[in-house]
């Protein structure tokens, strides 16, 4: 078992170009079709992986390894993840200048780009339509997390206010409090109607 969870997060590792954002796809696909996590759950690693220190997806293998199989499932992710980058480094480092002579190369580390911008919006997306309950049914707004929504524009709004100099521990902090506060409150009214 966690030969499989290695093999796993190997995979993932060799075959991601563009950082931690890049392997959401990969692993999302891979967490729910072996049965490591659900949709829902991987929103929560992925959100709690996000604000912890250090890089997304080690924190991202960290979580589902030890949801899986504890110390032993953390350390086989994490390493089935990062030592494909590890070797292909050292290669690259060994013949780094040989390689960058190339024209191939040259274009293929362009093309690269977009594919890693398409991995990215499509993790956003993903992450957006289990985040937002949204589905693709004609009524899809009945089951919408509306609290959500609005949490997220009040940030994404504040955000973009240059005054404030938001960075991302004033985005994390103020998404924490607004979803304390409004769940809170949703709560509440809920309980009073009842």
């Amino acid at each position: 078992m966690l030969f499989e969870l290695f093999i796993n997060f190997f995979q993932i590792g060799l075959f991601t170009f563009g950082g931690g954002y890049a392997m959401i796809p990969l692993i999302t696909e891979k967490a729910v079709r072996m049965g490591w996590a659900s949709p829902e759950q991987l929103v929560d690693y992925i959100a709690v992986s996000e604000s912890t220190p250090g890089p997304f997806s080690i924190n991202a293998a960290t979580f589902i390894g030890i949801a899986q199989y504890g110390f032993f499932g953390a350390a086989a992710a994490v390493f089935g993840l990062v030592l494909p980058s590890f070797i292909i480094i050292l290669i690259i480092a060994k013949f780094f200048t040989q390689f960058m002579d190339y024209t191939g190369v040259k274009a293929a580390v362009r093309g690269l780009n977009p594919a890693v911008i398409g991995l990215i919006l499509s993790a956003a997306v993903s992450i957006s339509f289990t985040s937002f309950n949204i589905n693709l049914s004609a009524d899809f707004y009945k089951e919408l997390n509306l609290t959500g929504v609005f949490i997220f524009l009040i940030v994404l709004v504040l955000s973009r206010i240059k005054k404030l100099k938001f960075n991302t521990y004033k985005i994390i902090i103020t998404s924490a409090v607004l979803g304390v506060v409004f769940y809170t409150l949703t709560d509440l009214f809920n309980i009073i109607l009842t």
